[in-house]
């Protein structure tokens, strides 16, 4: 049960594409902290992130998005993730064990998502006959490298958010989930795919939505 807090009385919104794994880490969140939230689908792969009102909301044409009722808003998924678990369980109130959990959030974001993610990226979302394919040897290179990093971690630990499940989990657990999907074969880090299934059966679990017709077709032809 989450320990209440002030921002858990505001009703949000959330602009985000469902495919994404940064903004499923807030959907996740969101789900299990039992919070009310409005979902506005913003599909960035067809530009909607670059509009002019989206751009009026986030100059940085970027989702997942969120807006509160009084008009601020809050870009960068880790970053809303921390404000959403303060005073909640799924961010541990001991200091080191927070700046733990930080430290594994910023290793996600510079480490692993920009390599597990973009393949994924190149191999759904675009044609064939891109060019950018040839970059997918060395994003793979480098996110076997972050899921060796994680696997050395959990060969001695339960979680990444300290001694629970907690936001570090839910950031990495996004683009790891779905890495296959990136052409990352997961069978040689077992403790990442014990993980895994500890994170799918935490309560109020949802999983990331199937992709698009297309872009599973992408996926088996890549």
């Amino acid at each position: 049960m989450a320990r209440p807090q002030g921002a858990a009385v505001r009703m949000i919104i959330v602009y985000g594409f469902s495919a994404s794994g940064n903004c499923h880490k807030l959907r996740l969140l969101l789900e299990q902290l039992g919070r009310e939230y409005r979902w506005v689908e913003v599909d960035s792969s067809r530009g909607e992130t670059r509009t002019l009102d989206f751009l009026a909301k986030n100059p940085n044409g970027r989702v997942p998005l969120i807006e509160l009722e009084d008009g601020r808003v809050m870009a960068e998924s880790n970053a809303i993730l921390f404000w959403l678990a303060e005073g909640t369980p799924y961010l541990p109130e001991d200091s080191w064990q927070r700046a733990q959990a930080l430290s594994w959030m910023f290793f996600e974001q510079y480490s692993h998502e920009p390599y597990v993610a973009v393949a994924r990226f190149i191999r759904g979302w675009t044609p064939l006959d891109s060019p950018r394919r040839g970059n997918l040897p060395e994003l793979q290179q480098r996110g076997h490298q972050a899921l060796a990093v994680m696997e050395r971690h959990l060969s001695a630990a339960a979680w990444f958010s300290g001694p629970d499940y907690g936001i570090a989990d839910i950031a990495l657990f996004g683009y790891t989930d779905v890495a296959g999907e990136g052409g990352f074969d997961l069978s040689a880090y077992p403790a990442v795919r014990d993980w895994l299934a500890r994170v799918r059966a935490t309560p109020g679990f949802i999983a990331m939505p199937a992709p698009s017709a297309d872009v599973a077709a992408r996926f088996a032809q890549s």
